[in-house]
């Protein structure tokens, strides 16, 4: 039977149905809005994974081109490995229903949100969300949480829910949020620099649209929901809990103190006294005496924090960790910076290029951008964290963390039309403890300015952590390994002074609330201003050049229709200029021309020729031209390449002559000045020049 439930959201109707298709999936429901379709499945395995150390919980979200009625792109016509947008949308979805699954709930699990049918206003992925979290209450999955999610877009001071492309594109702050109808859950979010009260307000205002939305779920859930299967949390065995708490609590207390121990010697101390729990238990119980070692290694952790008042390494709530900053360190890149804060060091460089160096993307968003001039790509080694491993390809994690650097450093990116260069950011992460995110944006911005990128402002990030048991919780600004493992939230604003640019909020508590947020924020304003006056100290703006070793760029605005003059048939004109002079040429519909070049030589050859074949002749200018062709009635003067003017047997010479071939030939150079323009038509005059040149002698001579 086909079971359906609709949505009001501020105006926009957002309707869920199941029954109908996928329906031998553990829970299937289809999201609609407009002409925006995604089909969302969850479902999960009978027996838990022999072995498994953590819950193994896939979600993939995939955007099929054929939803928009297109092809892929490229030779190959089928849909290959995710796309950028797919994996964070995926990533999206996972955060907010990771943590509410019941604690040792080991089955294999999967959530799919395929998308149908896209409509050119509608962005399918908060829909997924909402997808997914219907699929699991009406599966036998036992996750026993309502959520929901949706993006708010901030558009002129006006809150909108669900916005559209081009609501989004223009919004001052774009927002995903996520949650129960206790608490947030997830934050995802982007912006112009907009104040912390105004962060608050937006999540505020998508909680309560979560809130509705989750009506709407419960209802569904009543139709067409299926009994959950029985689940238990694993019982906790007291008795050898309390016989490992004897054993090593207080030699694992002294291990945890990063404060006395480096990050790897606390790690080496840490396993030693686990070493010992497992010894002491007994061979046959190794799995489970290492599970309650580590719940005693939480325990200890979070009665330091709440009770003890105390960090792992000794600082205070609100303290920094020691910050370092320098950049010009790389001789051959354009620019380069390293950030180093605590335990986590983010080495990042940028690199200037041309337009062509842009990177093209296909979207569903039919007006969304089809080349990307500004990219960050984070990188993440095996030893900066002290392991060996293979060097592979980004996987979700680095992706993620990159587009979140990313995000928070286009704000302050300058426009094309002021900048015309393709930017590319590498922070490659050379230690870790702590958020390397945010350090990557502070080395980012770095990086930028010490490459002459005019950015409008630094920026800098942060992460921050929460340890919330019941009304008491402690706020942790710039948050360690441990503590981010260990804690509630993990919460990092990244921005300028005057506002937030980017936002990513992750928690695993259900019941956090816009007070703690808004706490949260301000603490986290406070260290950013900190870090900035840090960055400032080494480089406080944009240098003034860019690198000796960046591509220089030159431009000129030519009338649009000398644009197909200048490239040419097949574009031969503009590819022999680019052979004869080795530039790059980069020409808009507007007929902005840009010129790329590592020396000045070069570009005032091809600027040169640009110039002369895309001149417009100016009445009363007089231009060197060649005599090109010659008639009974006068002779073509060619003024500028391809570009010709009359010049009348009457104004060749300021004397009457009989025959154009008495006074000029073929490949005469002669100075002529433009009479007139009629449409494509330009007189000539040589008489006119010569007048001109007589009576400067003469008035030479008087004088």
């Amino acid at each position: 039977m086909v079971h359906s439930v609709t949505v009001d959201l501020h105006g926009r109707t957002i309707t869920l149905e199941t029954g109908k298709l996928a329906k031998q999936a553990g829970g299937a429901v289809v999201v609609k809005c407009e002409e925006t379709v995604v089909l969302v499945t969850a479902g999960a395995n009978a027996k838990p994974r022999e072995g498994a150390a953590f819950f193994p919980l896939t979600v993939d979200y995939r955007e099929y081109t054929y939803a928009a009625g297109k092809f892929p792109g490229g030779f190959i016509k089928r849909e290959g490995r995710p796309s950028e947008k797919e994996i964070l949308t995926s990533r999206i979805i996972d955060r907010p229903i990771r943590p509410l699954f019941p604690e040792g709930f080991l089955c294999d699990t999967q959530v799919v949100a395929m998308v149908l049918s896209a409509d050119p206003k509608t962005d399918p992925a908060p829909l997924a969300i909402v997808g997914a979290a219907a699929a699991l209450a009406i599966s036998d999955v036992p996750f026993h949480h309502l959520l929901a999610g949706l993006r708010v877009g901030l558009l002129g001071g006006k809150l909108v829910a669900n916005p559209t492309y081009d609501e989004s594109r223009e919004s001052d702050f774009s927002i995903m949020v996520a949650g129960t109808e206790s608490g947030i859950v997830m934050v995802e979010a982007g912006g112009k620099g907009v104040s912390e009260e105004e962060v608050v307000r937006c999540i505020e205002f998508g909680h309560e649209c979560c809130k509705t939305i989750i009506k709407g779920i419960a209802e569904l859930q009543k139709l067409a929901g299926k009994p959950k299967r029985v689940f238990e949390s694993p019982a906790v065995n007291q008795e050898l809990y309390k016989k490992i708490e004897d054993l090593v609590r207080v030699n694992l207390t002294d291990a945890l103190d990063t404060k006395k121990y480096a990050k790897l010697d606390s790690y080496a101390k840490v396993d030693e006294q686990k070493a010992r729990a497992i010894e002491a238990a007994g061979e046959e119980n190794k799995a489970e005496a290492g599970a309650l070692f580590d719940r005693l290694k939480e325990s200890i952790f979070r009665d330091e924090m709440l009770k003890s008042h105390r960090r792992p390494d000794g600082r205070a709530f609100d303290q920094l960790r020691q910050i370092d900053c320098e950049v010009a360190l790389l001789p051959r890149t354009h620019g380069s910076g390293l950030f180093t804060r605590g335990e986590t060091q983010a080495l990042v460089t940028t690199t200037l290029g041309t337009k062509e160096d842009a990177q093209r993307i296909e979207l569903l968003d039919p007006e969304g951008a089809t080349e990307k001039r500004f990219m960050l790509h984070y990188n993440f080694p095996p030893f900066s964290v002290g392991e060996v491993g293979f060097l592979r390809g980004p996987g979700r994690r680095e992706i993620g963390h990159g587009a979140l650097a990313e995000r928070a450093l286009t704000a302050v990116i300058p426009e094309e039309k002021d900048f015309p260069y393709t930017l590319r950011i590498v922070s490659d992460i050379l230690e870790s403890n702590g958020s390397s995110s945010m350090a990557s944006v502070c080395g980012g911005t770095l990086s930028l300015m010490d490459a002459g990128v005019p950015i409008s402002a630094p920026v800098a990030g942060i992460a921050m952590g929460l340890v919330k048991e019941g009304d008491a919780y402690a706020i942790l600004t710039d948050i360690a390994g441990a503590e981010d493992h260990y804690g509630d939230m993990d919460f990092k604003v990244a921005g300028t002074k005057t506002g937030v640019t980017a936002l990513q909020m992750d928690i695993k508590v259900p019941n956090v609330t816009a007070a703690i947020m808004r706490e949260a924020l301000e603490q986290a304003r406070r260290a950013r201003l900190e870090i900035l006056d840090k960055m400032n100290a080494a480089i406080s703006e944009p240098r003034k050049e860019i690198s000796v070793n960046a591509p220089r760029i030159y431009t000129v605005t030519i009338p649009t229709d000398k644009i197909r003059e200048l490239i040419g048939p097949g574009g031969k004109m503009i590819r022999s200029i680019i052979d004869e002079t080795g530039v790059k040429i980069d020409v808009s519909d507007d007929g902005t021309v840009n010129v790329f070049a590592t020396d000045g030589e070069s570009a005032k050859a091809a600027l040169q020729r640009i110039n002369d074949i895309c001149a417009v002749a100016e009445i009363g200018k007089t231009y060197l031209g060649k005599v090109v062709r010659i008639v009974d009635f006068g002779a073509f003067v060619e003024i500028f390449p391809g570009t010709d003017g009359l010049l009348h047997i009457s104004e060749i010479s300021e004397t009457r002559i009989k025959a154009v071939k008495d006074e000029l030939k073929e490949g005469d150079q002669i100075q002529v000045k433009v009479l007139a323009l009629e449409g494509n038509k330009i007189k000539l005059s040589r008489k006119a020049v010569l007048k001109e040149l007589r009576d400067k002698m003469k008035t030479g001579k008087n004088e």
